[in-house]
């Protein structure tokens, strides 16, 4: 597929893929968002690619969406029709990368606010380069968090933490923010892109549909009472238990070697 408005590479088991509109901090427009969505269900159908990382060109991750389209009047639809075309399918394509089979790691680069934030509570596991900054900033322009940023950002960070980004409209530091717990790991600039891709070849070698059943259980116990979230958790280790990567990992650890996972 030609993309437009993100760039695409993959890097050994790592796919990366760039948010490329610098120029507007790499603003969300809804074919930006559905690019993204392309971008990972592709991955997931090569069997090469075992993680995706989403990073931003220039000096921003994402800065969230664009409110110079969203704002404009000209084509003659309400304010509220255009966010009624713009809000559900921007969602949509966050869902398709929460929902992902495969590790989505979020190579924070720089500021990152609104939609930008709420894309990253999208991601599996978030690595930032200590200059980057985090922000819902939905209040300073009177909006409200359309792309599930109300949903996501307590369950990340605690209800005090969310509640006070989202009403001051300010931002914090990716220390603080891995304080809170949405930052995984805070790097140097300079070493961003290199950890990521160490962490993408780390996951590489684990079990494909083991990380899989992991993430899934993850998803759903947030939704889930602790009965429902431990039956679950038998149910996945069960359904696992017949794959040929469990049979390999414990003849791995009983004859004292690495584990040569077929993902299956």
């Amino acid at each position: 597929m030609d993309y437009e408005y993100i760039l695409v590479e993959q890097r050994g088991p790592a796919l990366w893929v760039t948010l490329n509109r610098p120029a507007a901090l790499n603003s969300l427009s809804l074919a930006l968002a559905e690019e993204l969505a392309a971008a990972i269900e592709a991955a997931e159908a090569d069997a090469t690619v075992r993680a995706c990382i989403l990073t931003g060109a220039g000096r921003a991750f994402c800065a969230g969406a664009d409110l110079l389209a969203i704002g404009d009047g000209t084509g003659g639809q309400t304010l509220a029709e255009r966010l009624n075309l713009f809000l559900p399918p921007l969602g949509q394509a966050f869902n398709r990368i929460e929902t992902s089979r495969l590790p989505i790691i979020a190579a924070v680069n720089g500021l990152t606010l609104a939609g930008g934030l709420e894309l990253v509570l999208c991601c599996d596991l978030v690595i930032a380069a200590h200059p980057a900054r985090f922000g819902d900033a939905h209040a300073n322009y009177g909006l409200l968090p359309g792309g599930g940023g109300s949903v996501r950002l307590p369950r990340k960070i605690g209800e005090a933490r969310a509640k006070h980004l989202m009403m001051t409209g300010g931002t914090i530091s990716a220390a603080e923010m891995k304080e809170a717990g949405l930052v995984t790991q805070l790097v140097a600039p300079e070493d961003l892109i290199a950890a990521a891709q160490a962490l993408v070849e780390s996951l590489a070698e684990k079990s494909r549909p083991g990380l899989a059943y992991m993430k899934q259980l993850v998803r759903a116990a947030q939704d889930s009472s602790l009965e429902v979230g431990l039956r679950q958790e038998l149910e996945a280790m069960a359904a696992y238990a017949l794959s040929n990567d469990i049979v390999e990992g414990l003849a791995a650890f009983r004859e004292k070697r690495k584990p040569d996972f077929s993902d299956r």
